[in-house]
């Protein structure tokens, strides 16, 4: 899935991908997904023979789309593909045009968007809790008191269950909520406070050092990917 513009959240038994404008999910098979789009989204979707999917990661992962990249989803997904009437690619194009895709992709970065999804009923807890209000600045002390465990048992868990600490994790959830209120339309300094910063400079360090660039470039660039004039479509395996 290719967010040429808005947000889309990708959500599998694996976690949870946010998929800024300009990113590129991939989901391989077997994997039971949905999707939500967030903002005026316009959404593209390529789907890989086995023969090429076998070639990247067999996790979900966010990726950042090279110029090229982009260009090959476009033209995938555009007009040609979707008139009947119009001259389509034809079947050995298409190929061609998907094997660049997927090498492009595995020379990209994978990007810091995915959020794991806990196993552990005592984490649940806290992530349902900490999802309906991202604002809460309970320590984990005091998060744990509400579920029964330990800093200690919390702090273990973290670490050996979704990779991270408590505080990258919160960060990670934060930011999420973020792009999608700024999808939505909101400022940087409503986003910080909604999501738990205490000002907006903190919030944009933090923004920046995860998404690569400031939240109110960010916002103003949501649009500046899309081809407006182009339909969304879908483009199936070629073999």
């Amino acid at each position: 899935m290719y967010a040429a513009d808005g947000v889309l959240a990708v959500h599998t038994e694996y976690g949870t991908s946010i998929v800024p404008a300009n990113r590129v999910a991939w989901t391989p098979a077997g994997f039971t997904h949905h999707h939500r789009a967030h903002g005026d989204t316009d959404m593209r979707i390529a789907f890989l023979p086995p023969s090429l999917a076998r070639l990247l990661p067999e996790h979900p992962v966010v990726f950042l789309a090279s110029g090229l990249a982009r260009e090959v989803l476009l033209a995938l997904t555009g007009p040609r593909n979707d008139d009947a009437a119009g001259p389509g690619y034809s079947r050995s194009a298409r190929l061609r045009l998907l094997r660049v895709l997927v090498d492009e992709l595995r020379e990209a970065d994978e990007q810091p968007l995915h959020l794991p999804e806990p196993k552990d009923d005592r984490l649940r807890a806290i992530a349902r809790m900490l999802s309906e209000d991202p604002a809460d600045n309970a320590t984990l002390a005091e998060l744990g008191k509400a579920v029964g465990a330990g800093t200690r048992t919390l702090s273990r868990l973290f670490r050996g269950e979704l990779g991270m600490t408590f505080y990258e994790w919160r960060t990670q959830l934060r930011i999420h909520h973020a792009l999608v209120l700024l999808a939505d339309g909101h400022d940087t300094g409503r986003t910080a406070y909604a999501c738990g910063w205490s000002n907006p400079s903190s919030f944009i360090a933090a923004f920046t050092d995860i998404i690569g660039t400031t939240p109110g470039r960010y916002r103003n660039g949501l649009r500046t990917t899309a081809r407006a004039s182009r339909p969304r479509a879908v483009v199936r395996p070629s073999g």
